[in-house]
């Protein structure tokens, strides 16, 4: 039987780096293949080898590349665009960049079909697009049609473009990250989809960082490291018992258990009762009632549009509630670290003016702020040259770091952290978590964390709320809310949420 996909000995170089060295594997039609790995692994600059869209600059070799029978191996641009969409799809990981913000989505899934010539006529055309929209779970498709990318949600902007890579009947599919930004529901219903197509008989390659994704809907994986892929094999016997040590690594990253309970009883820094927040008639927070304890952590988790972040700009005084009270004890200082550290700096400054710029917002004399500067940096683990560099020059992990260092310039008694470490890799994110847990003990830090993924909120949280919808469904300690979630939608949480230490 011919593999749907067949590739080896593939190497990519920039200059006189090789980037990805040797890289040989198969996959059958109706096989998951996971390729997983951090940053730079060479993962997503193999899958779009195996489209022919390796970047400018590169150079690519490869000993034989097969797609659905049809020898790749030397095709330039004329032979590529005649097999992608016709016989091996894209699912990219960022669903608004990747959809036309000015067409349709009914035009967007349309485009293969007419590319390639597979439907003939507008009402046919239509009639295709709504059943691609149909096949991938797509609510309300024929008005899902007619709207545009922004018009969406994020799982729903997902579903859009997998439908438009199924709408040339590919034998093999292509899915790099395509569930990283989403919420552990939506992420398991894409996984389910994802599944659902193998299992109808396509190939599927699956680039990934997260292992619980890769467990719930790969067959095989392969790990990567520096262009190398250093372990595969079945996905049980891989995460089992994993034979290289990138693998143990990156597989300890992904696992916490929860935080054991607290036996003393710090005093409350934060007691809201029954705020509420609306946005014109659409209610985003809805009778909330909670308290912060000096010291500790508080866990916010829900889907997106469920009010966590509506919540959070409240807490730093960015919004203000309709009804309710924040009553805070004294004026503790209350700083926020943004999901996106690098939209969140002025990219034409470098990081320490960003950090001077807040120190100066926080009364700190100019004479001490070069030095209060290195101090922070060193604070987050940062090396006192990285001052120099603006937030481009730096890597993702280092950039989450110069934000917390910035948050910490004002002194805070409270950080308020939205998704900080949902980019990043498992190592890195492990590191970025150790971070926050030293700076907590070292300076009695409270913190508030917003997060969708409950693998995070057991490693850092004492305390945790559920929000569905703008209402607090369930509270409680971290430990206690895991292992016995009294919601429906606490425990369909953390059911999506695959293999959770409870």
């Amino acid at each position: 039987m011919t593999a749907a996909l067949e590739l080896r000995g593939l190497r990519i170089r920039f200059g006189g780096r090789t980037v990805v060295d040797d890289v040989s594997f198969m996959v059958d039609g109706g096989e998951v293949v996971a390729i997983v790995g951090e940053s730079g692994a060479g993962k997503s600059l193999t899958a779009r080898a195996l489209l022919g869209l390796a970047p400018g600059g590169a150079a690519v070799t490869v000993e034989r590349l097969a797609v659905d029978g049809a020898d790749a191996t030397t095709s330039g641009e004329h032979g590529w665009r005649r097999l992608r969409g016709a016989r091996i799809g894209l699912v990219a990981q960022d669903a608004l960049v990747s959809l036309d913000p000015l067409r349709r989505i009914g035009a967007e899934v349309a485009e293969p079909l007419r590319l390639h010539r597979l439907v003939r006529g507008r009402t046919a055309v239509t009639q295709r697009v709504q059943e691609l929209l149909r096949r991938v779970w797509m609510p309300e498709a024929e008005r899902r049609a007619r709207q545009y990318p922004h018009e969406l949600s994020g799982g729903q902007r997902q579903r859009a473009l997998i439908a438009s890579a199924l709408a040339g009947a590919p034998a093999v599919l292509i899915a790099d990250e395509p569930t990283t930004a989403l919420d552990a529901t939506v992420q398991a219903r894409i996984l389910a989809l994802l599944r659902r197509i193998a299992d109808d008989g396509t190939a599927v390659v699956f680039i990934s960082h997260d292992f619980a994704a890769v467990r719930r809907l790969a067959d095989r994986v392969l790990v990567m490291k520096d262009g190398v892929i250093v372990e595969s094999g079945a996905v049980a016997d891989v995460l089992e018992d994993p034979q290289h040590e990138h693998t143990r690594l990156l597989i300890a990253a992904t696992a916490h258990a929860p935080r054991p309970p607290r036996t003393d009883d710090p005093r409350p820094v934060l007691v809201a009762t029954g705020v509420s927040k609306s946005f014109g008639s659409t209610a985003a927070v809805v009778d909330a009632t909670f308290t912060v304890r000096e010291g500790c952590t508080l866990g916010v988790v829900g889907e997106s549009g469920s009010g966590k972040t509506t919540l959070a700009r409240m807490l730093v005084g960015v919004e203000t509630a309709d009804v309710g009270t924040l009553e805070w004890t004294g004026a503790p200082g209350v700083q926020l670290v943004h999901q996106n550290p690098l939209g969140a700096f002025d990219p034409r400054w470098t990081v320490g003016r960003s950090l001077r710029e807040a120190l100066e917002a926080g009364g700190v004399p100019r004479a001490a702020r070069r030095s209060r500067v290195t101090q922070l940096l060193a604070e987050v683990g940062l090396a006192p040259e990285l001052a120099e560099r603006r937030p481009a020059a730096l890597s993702g992990g280092q950039r989450q770091r110069a934000a917390i260092a910035r948050a910490l310039a004002a002194d805070p008694q409270v950080l308020v952290l939205d998704e900080p470490v949902s980019a990043l890799d498992p190592s890195v994110r492990e590191k970025v978590l150790r971070l926050l847990a030293r700076l907590q003990r070292e300076r009695g830090l409270t913190m508030v964390l917003i997060s969708h993924d409950l693998d995070v909120m057991g490693a850092v949280a004492d305390e945790v709320i559920v929000m569905q919808q703008g209402r607090i469904v369930e509270r409680g300690a971290v430990a206690r809310v895991f292992a016995a979630p009294q919601h429906a939608f606490t425990r369909e949480l953390l059911d999506a949420s695959g293999p959770v230490s409870r």
